[in-house]
């Protein structure tokens, strides 16, 4: 079995570049990063992520309309989207059992052990 896409969309650069590398450290991903909110769908129909990471607030366009944009795209609508925000506290989104609005979040900054499990949890529910 190959390897799982993953799509980062956060527009902290540092912190896109030290996941990527932390993810395909593992061996189980190839991941991708995009730093505007504004091109995730295209980076998403070119790339064809199994899942992605998106940051809930970025200067150029909102988390929820990146998501919104890309469940429109019927060949993305079925793509797991994990929210990252730094908004929201640990305790916070523990105490909503991981899920804000329905959707899964974690809060930034999170371990790489944390954001591989949420990974494979959600690849798996898909």
């Amino acid at each position: 079995m190959g390897k799982k896409r993953i799509l980062i969309v956060d527009d902290e650069v540092g912190l896109t570049r030290l996941l990527k590398l932390n993810l395909e450290q593992t061996g189980a991903y190839e991941v991708r990063t995009e730093n505007q909110g504004s091109r995730a769908l295209a980076a998403a129909r070119e790339f064809r992520p199994d899942l992605i990471l998106c940051d809930v607030i970025m200067p150029d366009m909102e988390g929820s309309e990146v998501a919104a944009q890309l469940q429109a795209d019927p060949s993305l609508a079925a793509t797991p989207i994990v929210f990252l925000t730094a908004v929201v506290s640990r305790e916070e989104v523990e105490a909503q059992g991981g899920l804000i609005g329905g959707r899964p979040f974690l809060a930034k900054p999170a371990p790489v052990e944390k954001i591989v499990a949420c990974i494979e949890q959600h690849l798996h529910t898909r």
